[in-house]
């Protein structure tokens, strides 16, 4: 220790004034920086220490809106917690109402459908009873077709079953009259129907007795060779019964110069217009008409407007008379409405001169009325009410009232 102090003694004395004074100098500089140093950590601290304690401030403050939204939301969230009991207690009421209603339904509809089904099954048992009883029908017809066929085996059922139904379609479009059923003609033969043609025409003869025994045959072969045998032989018959229908019902001057040979059945129609052609044509040419029911109802028809037409003009002088009688009396309605007319006329003309004078005597009264004014002044007045006479006329055209003032 004592060589320390002895040897910084040793260099403070080497060292000189100039030395000791830019020392000195330093270290005040380093005090003086020290001292701004410790202030600036002051005034530091000092800021810290006021914005901790503002922190503070905005934290309380921060907790207490913080505690205040938490005590609104608690009351909120008990007020949504009522509300949430109030609407689950009503929502459970009205489903457990629904519910019931829907049961009310459900059971209302299982006994709607109870009884419909109920219904359904009596009306099933009401058609099963239905059908049973078509069932029996339709074994009656089978029976009575089996005896339909019966009869047309036979040719003279047969025609008797086809010159029903003519008779029955000819009774059903004419009136009664204007047809005959098995009338004699002057060569002596009988045909089914002739329909008596407008105009003292003629009458128009309809055949019934149409050949079905080779058609049947032909249905009944069993081979192509016999099909067409029977075929034949179908042909031959029709072309004989057109040739005896010819030279029996076409009688000039006594019958019309066209005949129809009728057949029973739509079917057979169509088979010999597509399969034998060759028969049609002669039939044609023998002025013979193939009608079908339909084609016969067709042609009853057609004759029925004829005949229509016939008694139309029949009546015509009755109606051309009518309509004269009628063209006169719009004759005699146009004159008295042409004087009418002329009447209205006139009144108008009259009217209008009445109103022409009424405005005429309104015009001088009002004239009269502005001399009085002017002449009385103000004692006038008093002087007319008193001793003036008001008379008022009544104009026909309506309620045009004019005031005449009698002077003295």
């Amino acid at each position: 220790m004592t060589i320390h102090s002895e040897s910084l003694a040793l260099a403070l004395a080497s060292i000189g004034p100039a030395m000791l004074a830019l020392v000195g100098g330093v270290l005040v500089a380093l005090a003086l920086l020290v001292i701004v140093l410790l202030l600036r950590g002051a005034s530091l601290r000092r800021e810290q220490a006021e914005e901790a304690s503002f922190r503070a401030q905005e934290n309380e403050a921060r907790m207490a809106e913080l505690l205040k939204i938490q005590a609104e939301m608690q009351g909120r969230i008990a007020a949504m917690t009522e509300v949430f009991g109030a609407r689950q207690s009503e929502l459970n009421q009205t489903i457990s109402q629904r519910l019931d209603g829907m049961s009310q339904r459900v059971s209302s509809t299982i006994t709607e459908q109870t009884k419909s089904t109920h219904e359904n099954l009596q009306r099933l048992q009401e058609r099963l009873a239905v059908i049973d009883a078509a069932q029996n029908n339709i074994q009656t017809l089978a029976k009575d077709v089996v005896g339909l066929q019966a009869i047309l085996s036979n040719k003279q059922t047969r025609g008797a079953f086809g010159q029903s139904r003519m008779e029955t379609i000819v009774a059903d479009g004419l009136p009664m009259g204007a047809y005959a059923f098995q009338q004699t003609l002057s060569n002596g033969s009988r045909p089914d129907c002739t329909i008596r043609m407008p105009n003292g025409a003629p009458p128009l003869v309809i055949d019934a007795k149409f050949p079905l025994e080779a058609w049947n045959a032909i249905r009944d072969a069993g081979s192509p060779e016999a099909g067409k045998i029977a075929g034949q032989q179908f042909r031959r018959d029709v072309e004989v019964h057109i040739r005896d229908i010819s030279e029996k019902y076409l009688i000039q001057g006594e019958t019309q110069d066209t005949a129809f040979l009728f057949v029973p059945s739509e079917s057979i129609f169509a088979e010999i217009h597509e399969h034998f052609e060759p028969v049609v044509q002669k039939a044609h040419r023998a002025r013979i008409v193939i009608v079908s029911p339909s084609l016969l109802m067709l042609s009853i028809q057609v004759i029925q407007a004829v005949l229509k037409d016939q008694r139309m003009r029949a009546q015509a002088h009755l109606i051309q008379g009518e309509v004269a009688i009628l063209m006169d009396d719009l004759s005699r309605l146009d004159e008295r409405v042409r004087k009418l007319q002329g009447h209205f006329a006139m009144a108008q003309k009259d009217i209008d001169m009445v109103v022409t004078s009424a405005d005429k005597l309104s015009k001088r009264g009002a004239k009269i009325e502005a001399l009085e004014f002017e002449a009385g002044g103000g004692d006038a007045k008093p002087a007319r009410d008193s001793e003036a006479a008001a008379k008022s006329v009544e104009s026909r055209t309506g309620l045009l009232k004019l005031r005449v003032v009698d002077e003295e």
